[in-house]
């Protein structure tokens, strides 16, 4: 009975809350003016002001990343560190791929041609770099207390994709504390060249540990060289979210009754010798 006691206490604070919803906020068309009003009604969703202070923080309530204060060495053809946003530029974010790394456009006056090479198929959303995972079309975004390894959740994520011309081919995912995904979205179709917003707010208190972006079905190799020459390409612009928060340790109750039932397990275990 002590048992089914303490582990009913130790999965009340282990287990997750149920999940309400997130407001969504969609848009596309053919250049910046067609999703730049949704992209401020997110901006106002999650707060912060419209005035960038240190590291992408607007107000202490939002960050951004729009790529352009990237510096050249870190652009293509080099790659850009999976931590640069966390380190370089500690914005509390780092990312993953299953793919070779990661690659920001270059700027007009750089050895290797703007825009990867595709001037026919992408622009920008925020002048002049554009940022893809390599050899993969997923990226993932891990949430960090910027500047630090301390773990943290948002309760926000939107950004900008170039370039979706098919339904169903890109979208975001959130994930939890546990990794169970809490939501998904396709993002809408752009056409060529054309700008993609898709993002979203929790509403019920929702906390998101890791957002998955799956950009297109073809990727990038190199400069002007695609996986292959037929499938979707779709790059990112500019990522906006809630300011990151470090997750809660285990409350010390639980901690307390994870430790008394390991106590009362070896007693059991010892009285049926």
């Amino acid at each position: 009975m002590l048992c089914k006691t303490l582990l009913t206490a130790v999965l009340l604070f282990s287990v997750s809350v149920a999940h309400g919803g997130f407001v969504t906020f969609e848009a596309a068309g053919a250049n910046p003016a067609a999703i730049t009003s949704t992209r401020d009604a997110f901006r106002t969703a999650v707060g912060g002001g419209t005035v960038a202070g240190a590291n992408g923080s607007f107000g202490g309530l939002r960050r951004e990343i729009n790529w352009d204060g990237v510096p050249d060495i870190r652009a293509d053809p080099n790659l850009m560190p999976a931590n640069f946003f966390n380190v370089n530029s500690p914005r509390g974010v780092v990312f993953s791929t299953p793919g070779t790394g990661f690659m920001v456009s270059a700027n007009s006056g750089q050895a290797s041609p703007v825009l990867f090479g595709f001037p026919s198929d992408l622009q920008t959303f925020s002048t002049q770099r554009l940022f893809t995972a390599l050899n993969s079309p997923i990226t993932d975004v891990h949430f960090f207390v910027p500047g630090t390894t301390i773990a943290a959740t948002t309760s926000a994520f939107g950004l900008v994709l170039v370039d979706v011309e098919t339904a169903f081919s890109s979208k975001i995912e959130f994930f939890d504390q546990n990794d169970l995904l809490i939501y998904s979205r396709d993002a809408m179709v752009a056409g060529n060249q054309g700008l993609s917003f898709l993002g979203a707010v929790a509403n019920a208190g929702e906390r998101i540990s890791r957002v998955r972006i799956t950009a297109g079905i073809n990727t990038l190799v190199a400069n002007g060289d695609l996986g292959n020459p037929n499938d979707e390409f779709v790059v990112m612009d500019d990522f906006l979210y809630a300011e990151t928060v470090p997750v809660p340790e285990l409350p010390t109750i639980a901690l307390l009754a994870l430790g008394l039932l390991g106590f009362s397990r070896r007693r059991l275990r010892q009285e049926a010798v």
